[in-house]
């Protein structure tokens, strides 16, 4: 599963939701959290509810539904999705909002299976508390991804935003290190300002350098620069491909080490070829060769 752009798209705008889920993201967010004002969140959840159990309902992206952080409203978030008996309900993933330790995974995920659902958790680290327990996070079975939230983050710690984001940075490279310890995807931070596509290109190449595998998006001008980011370009492709083709020669031969056009190709080299053969594969919806 590629989930390069993550879409966030208000609960409490049906006519949006139906759109963002023919968009070109690989994942789209109905929000019933930060995107719907407060004295909105019933006319969220039923719209919601409505679109999802609409049997005309097709969506080409993965659907995820972040709920509210707090028990009694992400309790109150799932009753109104999936309570009602006459809708067939279908969802693909979760996100759990302010992820503050593994119980408040658990607790969501115990939540969802009282109505008899199971769904892949994207934890969203977003607080000081979720920084440091993002390796524990990372480790519930259910959780899929963990996603870093740089805004609420430099709220909660009373942090200035910079542009070149040295005040997050630790943070942002710990749950990417905690993600990969366990076999999840990485979601980098979002991009405020719809309309800075070339800092929106720039932080994403940044988010590919720390080793994330996708990225926060707000408006749907931010998913095409983000996709073709996180796609290799035919350079990197070349490369990769020569790189894999190398080692099949020298796994032959017994090689562990060899040359390619005046470099020394290691393991670590090795383990960056596959992972540039797997993004594209699956970027293009595709499988990945043997």
């Amino acid at each position: 599963m590629v989930r390069r752009s993550v879409l966030f798209t208000p609960g409490d705008r049906p006519e949006m939701l139906r759109k963002a889920a023919n968009s070109s993201a690989d994942v789209v967010v109905f929000d019933l959290e930060d995107a719907v004002s407060p004295d909105r969140t019933s006319t969220a959840r039923e719209n919601v509810r409505t679109v999802l159990a609409d049997s005309d309902f097709d969506p080409k992206p993965e659907i995820c539904l972040r709920t509210n952080a707090e028990r009694d409203e992400f309790e109150a978030d799932i009753d109104a999705v999936f309570g009602s008996e006459d809708a067939d309900v279908s969802l693909d993933s979760v996100m759990c909002p302010k992820a503050g330790s593994p119980d408040d995974v658990r607790e969501l995920v115990d939540a969802l299976e009282s109505y008899g659902e199971s769904c892949p958790v994207f934890a969203l680290i977003e607080t000081a508390r979720g920084v440091l327990a993002a390796p524990e996070i990372a480790s519930v079975p259910a959780t899929d991804a963990l996603v870093f939230g740089a805004e609420d983050l430099a709220a909660d710690i009373g942090a200035r935003r910079t542009d070149d984001g040295t005040e997050v940075l630790y943070a942002r490279e710990r749950v990417v290190i905690a993600a990969s310890v366990h076999g999840c995807d990485a979601i980098d931070t979002l991009v405020p300002d719809f309309e800075a596509e070339e800092r929106l290109r720039e932080e994403t190449e940044f988010a590919i350098t720390l080793g994330y595998d996708g990225k926060l998006a707000i408006h749907p001008a931010q998913i095409e620069p983000i996709n073709e980011s996180f796609t290799p370009n035919d350079d990197e492709l070349e490369w990769a491909t020569a790189v894999l083709e190398a080692k099949r020669h020298a796994d032959r031969e017994g090689r562990g080490v060899f040359e390619l056009d005046g470099e020394m190709i290691d393991a670590p080299l090795i383990a960056r070829a596959e992972r540039i053969r797997r993004r594209h594969c699956v970027s293009r919806g595709g499988e990945i060769d043997e």
